[in-house]
């Protein structure tokens, strides 16, 4: 079956008998093939997804996330059209008898409109594009929307998209489409990012200053990507600016940021790095009552490429982050981001392009109190290593063909606790390690079966081995108890203690009824090796991350999309609609009271399940004039059933938001004044709450009667923010350039609860009160200076 599967993948082609133009391999059709890279003209990176076209053909080509392409064409005379939004195109008549290489560079267009770009590639991709449930934010757009504190954040952001929420203010992560903070891949030049937040979710891992570009994929994920069940979210860093040095940043109120990008050498290599710092723990410092606290984090960004030659193109980057939150000597917790990445682009051919990466990253993270009898530091880890290679392998215009394989090893710490001094009451404590290899190899096409026809389907195939060395146990025992380990057995280091295969066939099919709408359809069947150990409602630094085991299996994902998607007024408007039903199996969850902070038997207090989530998105944007902007608006169930909570039966997920509704505006008033807003609106998360009491020795204690799960919901959440750009003067002869934005963060000053317990009233201790938890329930005004040169 798998034979005829890659059978299908790989339609031959026919032989041609025709002689070769001298100096050049023969090719059996007789055709030649036009590649080369498209560049921005000014700074030299990269236009991911730039267009080349030949109109008389009607036959065109995309460049890859590198900026390569490639168009097999009969040999003849044409007129290439390479464009990019935004950017003014090129036209050119070329004869082509012989394979060319051609590199481009596009410029910006001479006035800008301010317009809100998403797509981020041509203007009518969203229609065209086999592509469904696939947004791509601008930066430029990103850094004109509202902002907390003034600071640009690229997880917020992403929240105003269909499908995409979060528990509130002071939650890290997001969900897409019902799923888990832990189900979302999330990539930073290709490098995986465990906890993409700051200061508990307020800000993102993400410096402004040096993403190029940002994609989130929900659904119909390509067979290069794997390893979570909900969401891709890819990354990708700047380059550098290989022409002239550029310096940009900015000083908030909050925090300061500086990037500094130059040539290596001009046209030939190129570096960026960027980094930020808060600053809150110096204001706490002039305070005496707060001078021993601490509130800060700060994070590098650096990247580096050098073209080795005309087909070979080396790239590191590297990201460095850390947050470190203190109340004097009572408390300490700190994490940390580090990632490193080494990839070596290869033009082996005109048709085939590789590239090769190296990965290393760890999220760490601990807790601890630093003085008195008490003192001790917890410390818990994840750190994994990949190599992968992938290839794209251009048919012909109407086929391309994804290839490639790759393995990861990781290496888990679930906790280690050692005392502060030598007085402290703890005593040493480590949980055993944890060591598992991934591997994995795919073969996806992307094929035009007719100018209305067209899809992308593939395979990818997983392996996963649960490695020893230590003690195993099986657990035994009924649903929602804890259970009994038993049957122990030793196993050494490396040794294969379970293995998890798993086929992921993947689809995405596009029919054109006009020129300007069309039908697309998407299946993906997704995989899950890894799993985040949390009982919160909100990933938090007391997470643990834990393989796949013996009992704990791998969780399973399979998702359906259908959309409509339109296009209006020459692409100025647009509008899609997309219908979305995913069912999960071997869900994680807890009995009741779980201990997930250092417990050896941490898998006795686990319980598995199913998981289901469906609904409908709907979402309409204005790319053209003065004023632009969109609307996003979701309708959508996530639930779960599993033995031995909620009696068994369904009930709602944790992250289940039944409406969800976000509205962006941007208005340019002149070249030097923009003003935008957002608006976001969502049912209350799911919690539960007590609905009955009792009396015990003159206290009254909250109870939940008979065995439910999220019973209730928070109220309603609702916010408004406010920003106006101004731009500072134009002057072509100047370098220099520099803006000031001033925002306002929950406008009205709504007190949106993050989350809500009950207690006694302090009058009154026969009475219970519920207490509404707000992280912000004022107007949060800032004002931040942006440079650049």
């Amino acid at each position: 079956m798998l034979l005829l599967f890659f059978a299908l993948l790989l339609p031959g082609r026919p032989a041609v008998a025709q002689s070769a133009t001298p100096g050049q391999t023969p090719d059996p059709l007789g055709k030649v093939t036009l590649s080369g890279y498209l560049r921005d003209a000014a700074n030299g990176e990269a236009l991911v997804g730039a267009s080349v076209f030949v109109k008389s053909l009607a036959v065109g080509s995309t460049a890859n996330e590198y900026g390569f392409y490639s168009l097999t064409l009969p040999r003849g005379t044409y007129v290439i059209t390479y464009t990019y939004l935004g950017y003014e195109g090129q036209e050119t008549t070329l004869t082509l008898t012989t394979s060319q290489t051609r590199s481009v560079r596009l410029a910006l267009r001479g006035v800008q409109t301010g317009e809100v770009v998403v797509t981020g590639q041509r203007p009518d991709q969203n229609v065209q594009s086999t592509e469904m449930s696939v947004s791509r934010l601008d930066l430029k757009t990103v850094k004109l929307m509202p902002a907390l504190l003034g600071e640009v954040d690229v997880i917020r952001s992403i929240q105003l998209l269909p499908g995409v929420s979060t528990v509130g203010e002071g939650a890290s992560g997001f969900n897409v489409r019902g799923g888990g903070v832990d189900q979302n891949l999330i990539l930073l030049d290709e490098a995986p990012i465990y906890n993409a937040s700051h200061l508990f979710g307020l800000f993102s891992t993400f410096n402004p200053d040096a993403v190029k570009d940002i994609k989130l994929v929900k659904g119909g994920i390509p067979a290069q990507y794997g390893g979570r069940l909900s969401s891709l979210l890819d990354v990708r860093m700047k380059e550098g600016n290989s022409q002239r040095l550029g310096v940009s940043g900015g000083v908030g109120l909050i925090m300061s940021r500086l990037a500094v990008e130059a040539p290596i050498v001009k046209d030939k290599g190129s570096f960026i790095v960027a980094g930020r710092r808060s600053y809150g723990d110096l204001f706490l410092k002039l305070i005496p009552e707060q001078k021993d606290n601490q509130a800060y984090f700060y994070d590098l960004s650096a990247k580096a490429n050098y073209t080795l030659g005309d087909k070979d193109r080396l790239y590191l980057s590297g990201y460095l982050g850390r947050d470190v939150f203190a109340f004097g000597k009572a408390f300490k917790n700190t994490l940390g981001n580090r990632t490193g990445t080494v990839r070596w682009n290869h033009v082996v051919s005109s048709r085939l392009f590789a590239n090769v990466t190296g990965v290393v990253s760890k999220y760490d993270y601990g807790l601890g109190v630093p003085e008195g009898n008490q003192a001790f530091d917890w410390t818990s880890n994840i750190v994994n290593y990949s190599l992968k290679a992938d290839f794209n392998y251009y048919r012909t215009p109407q086929s391309t063909l994804n290839f490639g394989t790759g393995a990861i090893y990781y290496t888990f710490v679930p906790g280690r606790v050692t005392p502060g001094n030598a007085g402290s009451i703890f005593r040493p404590l480590a949980l055993d390690e944890q060591q598992a290899v991934e591997y994995h190899a795919y073969l996806d096409n992307e094929q035009t079966f007719s100018p209305r026809l067209s899809a992308q389907y593939g395979l990818r195939i997983s392996l996963f081995d649960y490695l020893g060395s230590g003690t195993v146990y099986d657990y035994e025992g009924p649903d929602g108890r804890q259970k009994t380990p038993v049957n122990p057995r030793q196993f050494g280091a490396g040794k294969v203690i379970k293995r998890y295969p798993n086929l992921e066939p993947r689809a995405s099919l596009r029919y054109s009824l006009t020129e300007t709408s069309s039908l697309k359809a998407s299946y993906n069947r997704m995989v899950q090796y890894i799993h985040l150990v949390s009982n919160t409602t909100a990933s938090s630094p007391l997470d643990v991350w834990t393989p796949s085991t013996n009992n704990t299996k791998p969780e399973h994902a399979d998702q359906l999309a259908v959309g409509y998607f339109r296009n209006f007024r020459d692409n100025a408007y647009e509008a899609s609609v997309e219908v979305f039903g995913k069912r999960m199996d071997n869900q994680v969850d807890y009995i009741n009271g779980a201990n997930t902070l250092l417990n050896q038997q941490l898998e006795a207090e686990l319980l598995y399940g199913r998981g289901r989530a469906y609904g409908v998105e709907f979402y309409g944007k204005k790319n053209e004039g003065a004023f632009t902007g969109w609307v996003s608006y979701t309708l959508s169930r996530s639930e779960r059933q599993i033995n031995g909570i909620n009696n068994d039966a369904w009930y709602v997920n944790k992250y289940d938001k039944t409406h969800y509704l976000s509205v962006v505006g941007m208005y340019q008033l002149n070249p030097r004044w923009t003003f935008s807003s957002t608006f976001s609106y969502s049912t209350g998360i799911a919690t539960t709450f007590p609905d009955s009491r009792y009396s015990y020795q003159g206290l009254i204690v909250p109870n939940v009667n008979g065995d439910v799960r999220n019973n209730y919901r928070v109220p309603t959440y609702h916010r408004l923010d406010l920003a106006a750009t101004r731009e500072g003067k134009t002057d072509p002869s100047r370098r220099w350039h520099s803006s000031w934005t001033f925002s306002l963060y929950n406008a009205y000053a709504r007190r949106n609860a993050y989350s809500i317990y009950f207690r006694q009233n302090e009058a009154n201790p026969l009475k219970t009160e519920a207490v509404r938890l707000s992280v912000f329930g004022s107007v949060l005004p800032s004002a931040s200076y942006n440079f650049n040169f």
